[in-house]
């Protein structure tokens, strides 16, 4: 199968584990590389301790109001493969360097996505249609990159401050929400846990999720 080439390069910095998500055929552009290695020296900052009775989830501290989300999307190591796919799909990578579009970004760790039964620009229908040459060939990856786009865009979410309570629209269509249960922070529908707010910059905030969102078309 002719290797999918334009998606992920720059994802291939993870961690081993997280390489079970990604083709190990990809191989980085010069450029990519080198926007790579300016992000490895970012300071990622120190993530502060939730204060009892905080609302919302684990914050990183006040928005920082000289950087935007595409400054720091590439900053946390633990979710550094979906960062990849926000500078891939151009509708996404647009939006984050919007400094006026407000936007939260809800970012699957690595581990997260290499749980998945499927790499996320899979679809079982395009095999069962298809067989397994679905994603060779030039229409292979423009079905592919179609795929990775409907999982990235499920991810971001137009709203950011984003109230508990509030129902938010996502770029991939549909409305998300978050409630504080348990002492957890929950995405809904589908009850995927928050783990912290990793970023909080002049447009927006990047929050890192346990799971991944429901990207189903």
């Amino acid at each position: 199968m002719k290797p999918f080439r334009a998606i992920l390069a720059s994802s291939l910095i993870v961690t081993s584990s997280a390489l079970l998500v990604l083709p190990l055929q990809f191989k980085p552009t010069p450029a990519r590389l080198a926007n790579d290695r300016q992000e490895a020296i970012m300071n990622p900052g120190i993530q502060l301790p939730t204060k009892e009775g905080q609302d919302g989830p684990p914050s990183s501290g006040p928005p920082n109001g000289d950087v935007i989300l595409s400054d720091v999307i590439g900053s946390q190591r633990s979710i550094n493969v979906f960062a990849g796919f926000t500078r891939d799909i151009s509708s996404v990578s647009s939006r984050l360097d919007s400094a006026g579009l407000n936007t939260t970004v809800l970012a699957p760790t690595n581990s997260a996505l290499s749980a998945l039964p499927r790499k996320p620009w899979e679809d079982p229908e395009d095999y069962a249609k298809l067989g397994a040459e679905a994603y060779s060939g030039k229409d292979g990856e423009d079905r592919a990159h179609r795929n990775l786009r409907r999982f990235t865009e499920a991810h971001v979410v137009f709203a950011s401050p984003w109230k508990e309570g509030e129902k938010a629209e996502r770029m991939g269509g549909g409305e998300l929400w978050w409630e504080s249960k348990d002492g957890k922070t929950l995405i809904q529908p589908g009850n995927v846990e928050v783990e912290r707010v990793a970023s909080k910059v002049a447009n927006g905030e990047v929050w890192v999720l346990k799971d991944v969102l429901n990207y189903a078309s």
